[in-house]
């Protein structure tokens, strides 16, 4: 999905015009992988443009620096401050996508990226939902990557590690010659993992039911996390279960949770209907209660939001 080039990027403290965001060539990012980064929305409210649970990413931002050994050279708070002027100054009063980025830049070339230097980056953008418009209301096919995800140990999948979605892009890229929508990677043990840059959740017998992030080296997802809560509110029982690929076969209902994706219904998986093929009820009333809450319009979950002033 193509960038539409906005006004400023923070870069180490400085806004900087969009075109003028430049690194060296021999960053240490760029060749070896170190780096971690967030995806984060913000979304138009009647109080105005609100970031949605921007404290949690950026608290798992630096969660994922400290397993990959960056030290940041920012705080929490002066993240989530820098985060805000981003949104704020480039206007982007409709809702926008904004993209921290923590990467070691040039210095020493070699495996060992102790001696480089800690940069980071927060850009922003109008971007709608990942998969399409169409896809939130009709549901996207997904198949099974040949391509299996990360053991845990052998890199760590609870970080949001750059180096990490080669994996993702080649499974990414598999699904799409295929005539997919997108993949589904199973964990080295063969049960269901996640989606290439999303966590996924099936329905049965009106239980949700989603993998074990530590069993199945998924990512602890934020939207995942809301989903959930947002379940449980509704009086759905939640199960974080290991599931095997035929439980997505079998599944009544399905779908896909992340911040860029937002929430999107499975029509089928491996060209086997899920369901009726269409978003079944608690899907539906899921993505409802999820986007009336992003957008400010449930005053329960209000303490997720973050204005910009």
């Amino acid at each position: 999905m193509p960038i539409t080039p906005t006004q400023k990027i923070w870069m180490d403290g400085e806004l900087v015009d969009w075109a003028d965001a430049k690194i060296h060539v021999l960053s240490h990012t760029l060749h070896y992988g170190s780096g971690v980064f967030e995806g984060i929305r913000a979304y138009p409210t009647a109080q105005g443009l609100a970031v949605f649970r921007l404290d949690d990413h950026i608290r798992r931002l630096m969660a994922s620096a400290h397993i990959m050994m960056i030290d940041v050279p920012y705080s929490v708070e002066q993240l989530i401050g820098a985060t805000a002027e981003v949104a704020r100054v480039n206007g982007l009063q409709d809702g926008c996508y904004l993209r921290p980025l923590v990467y070691l830049g040039y210095g020493e070339m070699g495996l060992n990226p102790l001696p480089a230097p800690v940069h980071v980056s927060i850009a922003t953008w109008p971007w709608g939902t990942y998969l399409g418009e169409e896809a939130l209301e009709r549901g996207v096919s997904v198949k099974i990557s040949s391509w299996r995800r990360h053991d845990p140990n052998a890199a760590p999948t609870a970080a949001k590690s750059v180096g990490m979605y080669v994996n993702s892009s080649l499974a990414k890229v598999e699904a799409l010659k295929g005539g997919y929508d997108e993949a589904v990677l199973l964990a080295s043990d063969g049960r269901v993992s996640e989606c290439t840059g999303e966590n996924i959740f099936i329905v049965r017998d009106g239980v949700l039911l989603t993998p074990p992030s530590s069993d199945a080296g998924t990512l602890d997802g934020i939207t995942q996390d809301t989903v959930e809560t947002l379940a449980r509110d509704m009086g759905v029982e939640v199960r974080h279960e290991a599931l095997i690929r035929t439980d997505l076969y079998l599944a009544d209902e399905a779908f896909l949770t992340g911040t860029a994706a937002e929430l999107t219904p499975i029509r089928a998986v491996d060209d086997r209907t899920v369901g009726a093929g269409t978003p079944g009820p608690v899907t539906a009333e899921l993505q409802r209660l999820y986007f009336s809450t992003v957008r400010g319009e449930l005053d329960r979950y209000k303490d997720w939001l973050h204005l910009v002033d």
